[in-house]
């Protein structure tokens, strides 16, 4: 990575993206915290500039990363209005926070593209979406397409479909979180402990998941393969089907990308 980069607001997803950055190699970084101890604290466990001051962070720096809470960008790009300049590459991390909404604060011409990382990126195996502001060329989405790598695969999409990528993998942690707690209750109802039930289904979760990506099996394909007649899990399938859960999951997302829709209207 050629060029500084200034991570602003190293919460979980900011800290991930220093610790990736550090990982391959990149030495020219800088990241702000609001409180001194935090400050102090990114100093000693990763060995890099940082400050309570955005605007600071911001001098010099070829990208730009956005990464604070929501509910705190505007304070946050109040505090580097004037900072950031056209030659640089603003990078949003934050959900529901349209590139537009950054572009009218932070002046013309700057260029912002927007992403939307997951929680799986904390420990390098997220993926992420990711979509050019008005501003942003080519070679603006690239460099931001290469900072996020260290967190996982990125996806480009146009601007208009990252409230359904926040509802689909932004959110799908949860989802697949929510599916592993009742399939861990299932087993201690069975007699399982909650230690083996745990590991069985963790474990049972990561393999599916490689099989899908590596093998590259569509889930139909996998789904049949386990699936013999008459057995157990065509049995545990139907109950499944009767109960509605293909639905439900259509529905829920559906109406987490409303959601979305919602917040990011609220910043237009």
């Amino acid at each position: 990575m050629n060029g500084r980069v200034a991570i602003l607001g190293c919460g979980k997803i900011g800290e991930s993206l220093l610790a990736g950055l550090l990982s391959s190699g990149s030495t020219d970084l800088i990241a702000t915290g609001r409180r001194a101890e935090r400050v102090a604290e990114l100093k000693e466990r990763h060995g890099v500039e940082a400050t309570l001051s955005n605007a600071e962070a911001v001098a010099g720096a070829g990208v730009v990363v956005l990464a604070v809470k929501p509910q705190d960008f505007d304070e946050l790009l109040e505090s580097i209005r004037g900072a950031v300049t056209k030659e640089q590459t603003v990078l949003s991390v934050a959900a529901a926070i349209p590139t537009a909404f950054i572009e009218r604060r932070l002046g013309p011409e700057v260029p912002v593209v927007r992403a939307m990382p997951n929680a799986p990126a904390t420990v390098h195996e997220g993926i992420t979406g990711l979509c050019a502001g008005s501003h942003a060329s080519e070679q603006s989405v690239a460099i931001a397409e290469e900072v996020l790598l260290h967190l996982g695969p990125v996806v480009r999409v146009p601007e208009e479909y990252m409230d359904a990528v926040t509802a689909v993998s932004g959110s799908g942690p949860a989802y697949f979180a929510l599916l592993a707690e009742a399939m861990i209750e299932a087993g201690i109802l069975l007699g399982l402990s909650r230690e083996i039930s745990t590991q069985l289904v963790v474990q049972t979760m990561l393999g599916t998941a490689v099989l899908l990506r590596d093998e590259k099996m569509h889930p139909v394909e996998l789904r049949e393969a386990v699936t013999s007649p008459g057995g157990t899990t065509i049995r545990a399938i139907h109950e499944l089907e009767q109960a509605g859960v293909r639905a439900a999951f259509l529905n829920a997302i559906q109406a987490a990308m409303e959601r979305s829709r919602e917040l990011a209207a609220g910043h237009n």
